[in-house]
């Protein structure tokens, strides 16, 4: 095999040969993927960065579910290169993007990632790669939790703890496209950039306890969990009779679950899962302008280190995105 051709097999890839902190990402060249019956050939343009990546890369998150040596990502924009048999959807040439395989390994922070082509749904006409490749994951969280699980019904008072994260700034405009009441928790420097988007209130976390300033709540999405200063039982708080509150970050606990039965009111568990129908559904509400994306930094791929460690620090308004050459 000539050496053109070799070179046709191998792509750059940021992999993780043990679990451990961010000096374990390590940026080399690996087999390319192939696409099987069903699937497409997508060269990444950009990957998305979130918290799952970097704590599976610690060996927490998904870590139990995947296979070392591991590549990390599940946020991607790119281009389709190629498409396997069966594929009716997509076409050489369309650009897409997506969350893949979820919780099984993606492999987004490479050049080029297979997925079922209906996994994936065209990229939004206005984003360019970088901007539509911080959606997909974030977005489907906030948009399954709220659509699919709580069924959030206009009128109704949602609560958004972490409201400026990644999920957090997607949660409160699905919240005001369906009409709901948003409450937002976030710091001061964040209440102004959050009313823009659809917060009918906001709650400064640095100087007050939500449950003393938001009550009679219908549903509470709750993105930062009882590992930090017991968030998801306080949420229970301020839930009206019968209210929801949906825990992202880490479940529900048989104690939460006890709380909340004694309180009169119920929580669920939730993980996002692969949905190209609902892609598609969001592309067209950032296409008519009543989403927008946030991205605060980009990194390129060999600095997905730098990327962890910055979206580790917190405080990140949106999302972090990794580019590689288009």
């Amino acid at each position: 095999m000539s050496e053109d051709n070799v070179s046709e097999h191998i792509m750059r890839a940021v992999t993780v040969g043990e679990f451990g902190g961010a000096q374990v990402l390590t940026v080399g060249e690996v087999a390319r993927p192939e696409p099987l019956p069903t699937e497409v050939l997508v060269r990444v343009h950009a990957a998305g960065v979130n918290p799952v990546d970097w704590k599976t890369r610690e060996g927490q998150g998904m870590a139990g579910l995947q296979t070392l040596p591991l590549i990390l990502g599940w946020d991607v924009s790119g281009v389709v290169e190629e498409v396997g048999f069966g594929v009716t959807t997509l076409a050489p040439g369309d650009e897409v993007y997506g969350m893949p395989w979820f919780p099984r390994a993606a492999s987004g922070y490479a050049e080029y990632v297979t997925a079922p082509a209906r996994q994936w749904a065209r990229k939004p006409a206005t984003l360019d790669h970088v901007q539509a490749a911080a959606v997909p994951l974030a977005a489907l969280t906030a948009w399954q939790a709220l659509v699919d699980t709580a069924h959030v019904q206009a009128g109704q008072r949602v609560l958004i703890t972490a409201a400026a994260g990644g999920v957090g700034h997607f949660a409160v405009q699905f919240a005001r496209h369906l009409g709901a009441h948003v409450i937002a928790t976030a710091s001061a420097a964040r209440h102004g950039w959050l009313k823009d988007l659809g917060a009918d209130e906001t709650i400064d976390y640095t100087t007050t306890r939500f449950e003393d300033a938001a009550d009679d709540v219908d549903v509470v999405l709750d993105l930062v969990g009882d590992a930090h200063d017991r968030t998801s039982t306080r949420s229970l708080e301020v839930l009206a009779p019968g209210g929801l509150l949906v825990a992202v970050p880490a479940g529900v606990s048989p104690e939460l679950a006890a709380a909340a039965g004694a309180a009169g009111v119920r929580v669920t568990a939730y993980l996002v899962e692969p949905d190209g129908a609902a892609l598609t559904t969001i592309a067209g509400l950032i296409d008519a302008g009543e989403v927008v994306v946030e991205v605060e930094e980009t990194f390129p791929l060999e600095q997905a280190g730098a990327a962890h460690a910055r979206g580790q620090a917190g405080r990140t308004r949106g999302k972090l995105v990794l580019t590689l050459a288009g």
